[in-house]
């Protein structure tokens, strides 16, 4: 099952009763790669108020998610910027909405609606393509089944992405979780072992 996840960065930028909202939009595929866009918003801004920001990472109906209020009152920021996320239905996206405080309290309305509007804002902007779900899976054969092996990935959009050579060799793979069952069939019928 493929679904949607975004092309590429997106940046917008908003004001709302003079306080200044900077919505980043990037993919990431990981807790680490959400992590590291976040630190980069810090670094980048680091006089901002806040660096809200909410992800969802998988397909978007069954991926982890999270969001963080970066001190603003609790579920004003980082939720409204998580339901925007849910409700355009991609996945493997993240949202950081950078603030600078402008002088003028939004109260929690506001702030929900001036977190919501960023992230709709940015969203809005995104093109997208397709994901589809991968597995990676670590082999180990004998030597003369690595070519069969090399071949069947060929076949089936496999990607190997380490060779290690010893006693045996250690083959860790990725390919799409869709042809896991051929994967097992494959390596059944040649002495394969999937570690």
């Amino acid at each position: 099952m493929t679904y949607p996840v975004p092309a590429g960065p997106v940046d917008r930028e908003l004001e709302i009763n003079k306080s200044r909202f900077i919505a980043w939009l990037r993919p990431v595929r990981s807790r680490a790669e959400g992590q590291a866009v976040l630190e980069e918003a810090r670094a980048r801004y680091p006089d901002a108020t806040h660096h809200c920001h909410a992800w969802l990472i998988g397909a978007p109906n069954s991926g982890q998610g999270a969001m963080n209020d970066d001190g603003e009152p609790s579920g004003t920021a980082g939720k409204p910027i998580f339901n925007v996320i849910q409700h355009k239905g991609i996945g493997d996206v993240m949202v950081v909405v950078i603030r600078y405080f402008g002088g003028v309290k939004l109260g929690a309305g506001g702030l929900v609606r001036a977190y919501a509007g960023a992230a709709e804002a940015v969203l809005s902007a995104m093109d997208v393509i397709e994901q589809v779900p991968e597995s990676t899976v670590t082999l180990r054969l004998g030597f003369a089944q690595e070519q069969p092996l090399r071949h069947w990935c060929e076949q089936h959009e496999g990607q190997l992405d380490d060779v290690d050579y010893g006693e045996t060799v250690r083959v860790r793979l990725t390919l799409p979780e869709a042809r896991l069952p051929k994967l097992d069939a494959f390596c059944a019928a040649n002495g394969i072992r999937i570690l």
